[in-house]
């Protein structure tokens, strides 16, 4: 299968619904692509970017990091799913460059949304101060200006969500003609 590379590049505060959305997308295109690949902020801390904290500086590095990687995949014709919260739209920007074949998804829900579904107790703990530096608490979210897509998971079901990012990836010639076609038998 002929695939075009792309870098669905999913940004939002914790507990926005970033993971769950491009799990979902993977699940429907896993059958049907050829390469994919799911680079998770979470999964990515743990193993490619363990030594760094979370200053504006670590994160941005983080960022490049996983930027980097993405590039490598979407020029080899990978479709790469990036859940990180990626809070800052300059870093954003300089990956986006780089990587050139891009889509930018904003998971938008309002902080106290993202609270009320964190199920490890992140924010509380932020709030308490035992977590320093945390988005959206004590260190800045700066929201895409104009993302390709934008998914308001307070407002939508998740396979809303999905269904809107696939749409806007179709659109843009990323998927296969066949694939295209099988999606949208469904």
């Amino acid at each position: 299968m002929n695939q075009r590379g792309v870098t669905i590049w999913f940004t939002g505060l914790s507990g926005a619904g970033k993971t769950s959305i491009s799990l979902a997308i993977a699940q429907k295109l896993k059958s049907r692509c050829s390469r994919l690949e799911i680079l998770d902020g979470d999964v990515v801390r743990q193993n490619l970017t363990k030594g760094l904290g979370f200053t504006q500086a670590d994160r941005n590095e983080n960022i490049r990091r996983i930027g980097f990687v993405s590039h490598l995949l979407t020029r080899n014709g990978v479709i790469v799913l990036v859940s990180a919260i990626s809070p800052y739209r300059e870093i954003r920007e300089e990956v986006k460059q780089k990587i050139g074949d891009f889509i930018e998804v904003y998971v938008n829900a309002p902080l106290a949304v993202c609270e009320e579904r964190d199920v490890k107790g992140l924010y509380q703990r932020a709030r308490a101060g035992e977590i320093k530096n945390f988005t959206g608490i004590d260190d800045p979210y700066e929201p895409p200006l104009n993302p390709t897509v934008e998914c308001r998971t307070d407002l939508e079901e998740l396979e809303q969500s999905v269904n809107k990012v696939l749409r806007k990836v179709e659109e843009l010639g990323y998927l296969p003609r066949e694939l295209e076609v099988q999606l949208n038998s469904k």
